[in-house]
């Protein structure tokens, strides 16, 4: 359990820094007036192909990231 807790926080980094470029990369949409009602058509858009799989990707790494900060928690109150 030792090397795991050691192991850890670099894993949260490596998952961090590849949240963050997913998130970078992905469209920016229809920034900042679809946020507040603006634009209507950016909510019929289909993602395909490597924008699809950023998106993914950016869902998985969000979860990942939430487990491993939460283990890591676990592991701080246990030990």
């Amino acid at each position: 359990m030792a090397t795991l807790a050691n192991i850890l926080p670099y894993a949260e980094i490596v998952l961090a820094i590849i949240l963050i470029t997913a998130i970078m990369l992905q469209r920016s949409g229809a920034e900042l007036g679809g946020a507040l009602g603006g634009g209507g058509d950016s909510f019929h858009y289909t993602r395909r192909g490597f924008e699809k799989f950023l998106f993914n990707l950016t869902i998985v790494c969000g979860i990942l990231f939430a487990l491993s900060a939460l283990f890591q928690i676990l592991l701080q109150a246990n030990g």
